[in-house]
């Protein structure tokens, strides 16, 4: 029996006025924040790969104005059928919003609007689906033909079935003749990219009042689902990033903010079989499908055959609207898979249509409108001209939306069976199907650099108990996969799968499922696609089955002899020995999220000579809290441990993620960097000090290189990463080390062997890296932490050498990876040159800045 899902949050308030034109431009424009990048990674979205300056989050426009509770209106509908209007509540004027610049609609006028496209009639419908970072509702707008409640059961009952019994599903007459196509629009997700959402909004108005009878077939055959700004905290504020700092569009592996978060449930509840994402600003209009190398867990031939369909609809309608470069400046589309040979590839599933193609879309497209109007153009372009491109970006956003609702009318039977067909694959274990001009008839010039498949395994196992490093790692993990429609077993009794035996309650991952796509995504350890490619678009390793401290073990082949229920949540873990003194390992962010909370309560901690936590008996109630909040595991010990661990306040000079990370775990964090610390940073509230990006050493002033000198004096513990750290370290003379810098280019899962110690011993032997460093020429006293694996070290990912023969794994191999030893002035220093908090990939990784940050000397 399946497990019910969650559902969708819907919101109903107070009524609002119509409100279908944006505000005057009334704020003066305001800057951009920084976007900066550590490597020489091409851009993707008309923006940086990874920003490297964080900032803090947006403020909330106040608890009462952002309130989702309130009552419906009368005469609407409360029994799951459509419409299922819920009117939204209204937010006081933003001068500040930088949509209104652009002639755009600012953030304020979105529930209004809403509201108002509500009443045009019986077809739109508006719900909630959470809260951004900084408390912004998200807004999502269905539009279709009304359905009453037993029609609309009947729809999610033929949903239902698609994914869980597709063989069938094929075959029934119901599905095929009355089953509506969900198709899935995503707009603003980069905060700076605003246009998609206008379009949106004007389509929604048209398909609300359209009367012709292509318009009536359509909303009768279809759900026309479109997310209406995925970010608004970005959209206010011209930012790229959410108000955590967080690009969104990096995020769909991990899911670590509320609105990846919140499309990710949409893509569960609504399985759209079409799906769009506007971005900007690439001119000309760049329309998905694109080059090599291709994810190699999608069902490629059928995802390939419908996006290259309805690119070539888009560009049609782009080139439509007249627009030339001689008159307007806006060149002619691009197909990337027709028109380019690399550059701009599918292969990570971190970006929306990537993530949404393991959720039944066989047909999804980044967006790229053509005319840039953020970041400097924003600041230094007259209005007049800003609005100008503006008007051309939504035009262009519009009809790509047109075309797509087009192509979704006209190709609806082969649209749903085609996301049956990937299900039914994946329940049936049937091999991927291998794409060539005679498989995937209408799309040309597909060659042997096109051709990306895997051999899923049978199974996957992750073992219960002594099998794991990390209780909370394996439970988080097993909600992870929960979370992205993954069906997870556990078992009643122990078993043995292809020779190995594993205790009751671990879990099996039967990949004959529909959604063995994601599940091997998650817990692959992936391919080096190294000699494939020169250079990769983005990231090209990511296993969260080796990077977010768990135990995952792979059953290629075999049957699958165990009993087992399916489960919709991990079995708690947490618990306290009942009696002695307690010890905590600290290899997981939430068990340093519970060892600084008892810090705070005052608690005296002691560290171990290898880094766990050693938590006196006296506060086994505390601890008995903690392990319920965080699910973690206190054991009984006799170890008296080796030095008292501190309350710490981290000094951070370093990128919104490692921001974010740093907090996950329970540390108090003081953004520094340059600037602030030559303005007078007060370094008396921090006890440590992280460096990656942002602090020089060589540029502080007289006055503030001597605050920094007294306070490393102290003793403070010091954390250096990534090539900033590694200057910092250099500038400051702290440790005898010389960085040796990787590939600039590379990236992915690396093997590593750890030193017993306390910052790496015990900790997973597999990191990640991003422009890997490693040092050589240790001085006297300088130690190796840990090294890159012999070989090489590269799991998965792209990495390779420079054009000299330097540079690649090779070359890192058996070389330290992370370094520690104590400065002249005294300070514990440790410097990485892996990226142990990289976007919330390596998570198994965490404790290793965390417990070097708490490594103060005896």
């Amino acid at each position: 029996m399946a497990i019910p899902r969650p559902v969708l949050l819907a919101t109903a308030t107070a009524t609002a006025a119509l409100m279908l034109s944006p505000l005057p431009a009334t704020a003066a424009p305001g800057a951009d924040r920084a976007d900066g990048d550590r490597s020489s990674h091409p851009v993707r979205d008309g923006g940086t790969t990874d920003s490297r300056v964080a900032s803090p989050a947006l403020p909330s426009a106040g608890a009462a104005a952002l309130s989702s509770v309130g009552t419906t209106s009368p005469g609407l509908r409360k029994d799951g059928g459509y419409p299922r209007r819920n009117v939204l509540p209204t937010l006081p004027e933003n001068p500040a919003d930088k949509a209104i610049k652009l002639g755009l609609a600012p953030y304020h006028a979105l529930a209004p609007r809403l509201n108002a496209l509500q009443e045009l009639g019986d077809r739109v419908s508006v719900e909630v689906t959470g809260r951004s970072a900084g408390g912004h509702d998200l807004y999502l707008v269905t539009v279709t033909a009304p359905e009453s409640a037993k029609e609309a059961a009947e729809q999610e009952r033929m949903r239902t079935r698609i994914e869980d019994s597709p063989a069938s599903a094929a075959k029934d007459k119901k599905i095929k003749e009355s089953y509506k196509t969900p198709v899935f629009i995503n707009n603003n997700i980069h905060g700076n990219e605003w246009e998609g959402t206008d379009a949106a909004l004007k389509l929604i108005e048209e398909l609300a009042k359209a009367k012709d009878s292509r318009t009536k077939k359509l909303l009768s055959t279809s759900r026309i689902i479109l997310n209406v700004t995925a970010n608004p905290d970005g959209r206010i504020a011209g930012t790229r990033a959410n108000g955590n700092g967080i690009d969104l569009n990096r995020d769909f592996i991990t899911a670590s903010q509320p609105e990846a978060r919140a499309i990710r449930q949409i893509a569960v509840d609504k399985q759209p079989a079409v799906m769009l994402d506007l971005h900007g600003y690439v001119n000309g209009t760049l329309i998905e499908p694109t080059t090599p190398p291709h994810g190699e867990n999608y069902e490629y031939d059928l995802f390939l055959k419908n996006s290259y369909a309805n690119a070539l609809g888009m560009e049609e309608a782009v080139n439509d609207l007249g627009y030339t470069a001689e008159k307007d400046g806006v060149q002619p589309p691009v197909i990337p898979f027709r028109d380019q040979e690399e550059g701009w590839d599918d292969w990570p599933p971190i970006f929306t249509p990537q993530y949404m193609a393991f959720q039944g879309t066989v047909a999804s497209h980044t967006i790229e409108i053509p005319m840039r109007v953020n970041n400097n153009d924003y600041n230094n372009l007259p209005v007049e001209e800003l609005r100008r491109r503006s008007k051309i970006n939504t035009d262009v956003a519009g009809a790509a939306m047109r075309a797509t609702l087009d192509f979704a009318l006209d190709n609806r039977k082969t649209l749903i069976a085609d996301q049956i067909e990937t299900f039914r694959r994946g329940v049936a274990g049937e091999k991927q199907r291998v794409i060539s001009e005679e498989t995937v008839p209408g799309v040309p010039g597909i060659g042997p650099e096109d051709i990306y498949t895997t051999d899923f395994p049978r199974a996957y196992v992750i073992p219960a108990g002594g099998g794991q490093r990390s209780a909370p790692a394996a439970a988080r993990l097993v909600d992870h996969l929960i979370a992205n429609d993954v069906k997870v077993e556990q078992a009643r009794k122990s078993f043995t799968l292809a020779g190995r035996s594993y205790p009751a309650g671990s879990y099996v991952v039967d990949m004959e499922q529909a959604k063995r796509g994601i599940a091997n995504v998650i817990l692959d350890e992936g391919r080096d696609i190294s000699a494939d490619v020169s250079s990769m678009y983005d990231i090209s390793g990511w296993s969260l089955g080796l990077l977010w401290g768990a135990n995952v073990t792979k059953v290629q082949r075999g049957g699958l002899n165990f009993s087992g229920r399916e489960v919709n949540a991990a079995s708690p873990v947490g618990s306290v020995a009942r009696s002695g003194d307690l010890k905590l390992r600290l290899d997981d962010p939430k068990e340093f999220a519970a060892v600084n909370s008892l810090l705070a309560q005052g608690v005296q901690v002691r560290r171990t000579a290898d880094g766990a936590a050693i938590v006196p008996s006296s506060a086994r109630k505390k601890a008995e809290i903690l392990a319920d909040r965080y699910g973690v595991v206190f054991t009984s010990t006799k170890d008296n441990g080796v030095a008292a661990l501190r309350r710490t306040t981290v000094a951070a000079a370093v990128n919104s993620g490692e921001l974010f990370a740093l907090r996950e775990m329970g540390f108090e964090v003081l953004p520094v960097s340059t600037a602030t610390a030559n303005a007078g940073f007060d370094w008396s509230k921090a006890d440590a000090l992280y460096v990656s990006t942002g602090l020089s050493h060589k540029g502080l002033n007289e006055t503030a290189r001597a605050a920094l000198g007294a306070f490393l004096a102290g003793g403070a513990p010091v954390v250096a990463l990534g090539s900033g750290g590694a200057a910092f370290n250099a500038e400051a003379a702290l440790l005898d080390a010389t960085p040796v810098r990787g590939n600039g280019n590379a990236n992915g899962v690396v093997r590593v062997l750890n030193t017993p110690g306390p910052v790496t011993g015990g900790t997973q032997p597999h990191s990640f890296v991003y422009s890997p460093i490693w040092y050589t020429a240790l001085g006297k006293g300088v130690r190796t932490e840990q090294s890159y694996g012999g070989g090489n070290p590269l799991v998965s990912g792209h990495w390779r050498a420079n054009e000299d023969g330097t540079g690649g794994p090779q070359n890192a191999a058996g070389q330290a990876a992370i370094v520690s030893g104590t400065s002249a002035a005294g300070a514990p220093v440790t410097l990485f040159g892996t990226e142990p908090l990289f976007r919330d990939h390596p998570k198994g990784s965490f404790a290793q800045v965390g417990r070097a940050l708490l490594n103060r000397l005896p």
